[in-house]
This record gives structure tokens, sequence and C-alpha cells, in this order.
């Protein structure tokens, strides 16, 4: 359940976009394209925290042969921004993590590199080979979709070992999708830097980096695509997965209950997914591509559209979950048909069956947009 202080921050957010405030999300840029007016926030009520406005980075474009080594030293790196320090996943409504994390990012036509910092007093790792379990270490992961459409996306995993495992999801678990771990990211380079000591319970140490090249025609199932250009849109989030432990001898052990069982790991983020569960894609950050210096975030339109399709599937399952079928009209899941969405009226429409729904949502002169019960978002030809 929300507690008070995460609906206020909800409530808080609505009313600085309603009146023209921009926030900074990360790339330490203006945010642009925010919507001037919403419409009211009762619907919403309840999903407060799957509605907090991701984050966004602008990567920069580089030219800069860049050694991966996880020492950040290359002028390039130097300019790219850092984001915002990590969170808990479920944002707000959590304490902020014990230790610092961030990460910046560059491009070029063939490249997305990826750099990370987590601070880290004892830097460990148990698992040596690549496509292990990697989270059952400390580690840091990536999760990509270029489509922005909930599916098809890509996860990699990386420890202080610089081991890393790497998975593509044809859709969300949530949706039955299941994990292909047979995929590798073709090409993928990285490398770690650690400031102490690895496995070496007996000392402090102050940090780990890891540096990564991730191939673009990697981050796709089928024949490669075209790269990204001007102002390009992909979703992207980080995670870090941090467990308690205690020097045993020569080793970090994880603490245990009194059952015997692991302590759950902590999970920290750069956007807040606001559920513990890092298979929402529409809750991850937006990474924006451009070649230009200064070059600031815009929010498109049809983003802050897509929310409204996201109110009607989270009702549909909670409808569904509560009657066993699914809603047949938007009345019967509280929600108008005739959104505001930044000054322009849109038309919110339903069709539905006990067993499955689509939902589209359109304004004059853009083009509609549509989510299916699994989760799936598509633009709609004219």
């Amino acid at each position: 359940m929300l507690n008070a202080a995460s609906s206020f921050f909800f409530l808080a957010a609505y009313l600085a976009l309603a009146t023209g405030k921009a926030w900074a999300q990360g790339s330490a840029r203006p945010l642009a394209g925010a919507p001037a007016t919403v419409a009211t926030p009762a619907a919403f009520l309840g999903l407060e925290a799957l509605f907090t406005l991701p984050k966004n980075y602008v990567v920069l474009h580089t030219d800069q042969a860049l050694t991966l080594d996880g020492n950040l030293s290359e002028s390039d790196w130097q300019r790219a921004p850092w984001t915002t320090d990590f969170v808990d996943i479920e944002g707000a409504a959590k304490p902020l993590p014990a230790f610092q994390t961030r990460t910046k990012m560059l491009w070029n036509d063939s490249t997305l590199f990826v750099a990370a910092t987590l601070q880290e007093p004892q830097v460990w790792a148990t698992q040596t080979h690549h496509d292990d379990i990697i989270f059952k270490d400390n580690d840091f992961e990536i999760f990509i979709s270029p489509s922005n459409s909930t599916h098809q996306y890509f996860e990699i995993e990386v420890n202080a070992l610089n081991k890393t495992f790497e998975l593509f999801l044809s859709k969300p678990y949530r949706n039955g999708g299941d994990a292909l771990v047979s995929w590798d990211a073709a090409g993928l380079r990285s490398g770690v830097q650690i400031a102490g000591t690895l496995n070496h319970p007996q000392d402090q140490d102050q940090s780990w980096t890891v540096e990564m090249a991730i191939p673009l025609r990697a981050l796709r199932i089928g024949y490669a695509g075209a790269p990204p250009t001007e102002g390009t849109l992909w979703r992207i989030n980080f995670s870090r997965v941090e467990w308690d432990t205690d020097a045993a001898g020569d080793q970090n052990r994880k603490r245990r209950n009194a059952a015997g069982h692991d302590l759950p790991e902590h999970n920290w983020v750069w956007s807040p997914q606001g559920v513990i569960n890092m298979h929402y894609p529409e809750r991850w950050g937006y990474l924006q591509f451009t070649r230009q210096a200064g070059a600031a975030f815009r929010l498109p339109y049809a983003e802050q559209q897509k929310r409204y399709l996201w109110l009607v599937y989270y009702r549909q399952q909670q409808f569904r979950a509560q009657h066993g079928r699914y809603a047949a009209t938007l009345a019967e899941l509280k929600i108008g048909p005739q959104p505001t969405i930044d000054d322009r009226a849109n038309q919110l429409q339903l069709a539905a069956t006990a067993q499955q729904f689509s939902a589209t949502v359109a304004a004059p002169g853009a083009p509609a947009l549509r989510i299916n019960d699994e989760g799936l978002i598509e633009t709609l030809k004219p």
C-alpha cells in the first residue's frame, strides 16, 4: 500500500507539470515538451508509484577511441554527464541507498558505451564464468529497449570479476515471457577497475567501475537495423544488486535469517520502477541520442498519451484479478473516454472480451497508439 509521502510526491509532480515547471531528469538539462495540463489525478489514485515521470539522459556522440578498462580518463568520458544517483527500486517510498551508484553514456554509429561507478566498502565476486547467474553476486545490470514497445528487450549483467550474463526477452515475465539465455551481445566488450582489493574482506575498499561497449547491431533480433539518428528515443534503465554480507575469514558471506536463508538483496536503480520488478519496461528511463552539444531532452507527445494506455492496462489487471474477466467498458474501470493531454482533446477507446482486450488513444493530427492485454505498445498506421 502506498503511504502518504509517495502520494504527495505524485501529486506534487503533477502540480509542477501543470504549472509549467520543468524537472531536471538525469542529464542535468531542462525537461522540455512536458505536458502543460493534466487530467484529474483521481483516475490514477492507488497507482501513483507507477506513474512518476521516468528520468532521462541525452547521450552525446563520440569519435574518440575508448579503452575498455574501467578507467574513464578519456576527454569524451570527462564531458559526458553523470546520471543522478541511484535510488531504491520502489522510489520515494523507500530510504535512499547506503552507497552511491551513477552512470554515464556515450555513443557512436556502431556502439553504445556505458560506464558506471559503484561505491562499495567490500568489493567481492564469486561467479567466475560467462552466463553464470551473476546477480548472485553484487552486480550492475543494464536493461535496454530500442523499440520502446515493452517487448523484445535486452538485459546485461556484470560483476566485479568482469563476468557477464546476457539475455533477451520477447515480452516481460508478467505476460508469459521467458528469458532467452542463449542470446549473447555479439562483440560486447567490458572492463572493470577496482579502487581497493577484490575478495579481501580484511580491508576497506572504495568502489568499482565498469566500462562497457555494446554493439548496436547486437541489440536486435533478426536483420540489423539502422543506427540512431538525431533525437532517436530508446528506453533504458540500470539496476544494482547489493547483498548484505559479513567478513568470515577470507570470504564475504551473505547474511541469513533465522531459517538459514539469505536475506533479500537490495535493488537500487537509476529511474525508479515503483515496484520491485525490473521487468516493467514502460517504467524505464528515456535515452535520447544526439550529435549536438547542449541538446535538451524533449518528451514526445506520444509518451504523454501512453500514460492513459497504461492506466487502462493496470486497471484491467486489477479488474480481472477481482472479477475473473476483463472489463468490457471504460466505465467499468472508472476511466473517462476523452482525456485532455497537453491542452489537446484525445479519444480513448476499449475493445474487450472476457479474456482479451486492446485500448487505443488518438488525438487529431497524431497517429493512434494501441496497447493490448500483453502490454504491447504499437503505433497504428493511418
